[in-house]
């Protein structure tokens, strides 16, 4: 699968939050997103995003806990961007 083409704006502009690191993930299986420090407008964006692998949490954390989100390498493929060295 080409995500690359599947992206909506929206979810492109939520990827580019997260590699700008303005991006924080709660730690649970429909994981939540904030955007400096507000819940994401589109949690059904956070939840497909994750789901696709395209964002995760930088470390563990306790159930709930919010941590920093990452972009992994597919998030940084789909926006066509260099993946980070320390992406999943």
């Amino acid at each position: 699968m080409d995500v690359r083409t599947e992206l909506n704006h929206r979810e492109r502009a939520t990827l580019r939050a997260v590699a700008e690191g303005h991006a924080e993930i709660s730690c649970s299986c429909e994981p939540d997103l904030f955007v400096d420090g507000l819940a994401c407008c589109d949690q059904h964006t956070a939840h497909r995003l994750a789901h696709l692998g395209l964002v995760v949490a930088a470390r563990v954390g306790r159930w709930g806990e919010r941590v920093p989100a990452l972009l992994t390498q597919a998030g940084a493929r789909a926006l066509g961007v260099a993946a980070p060295e320390f992406a999943a």
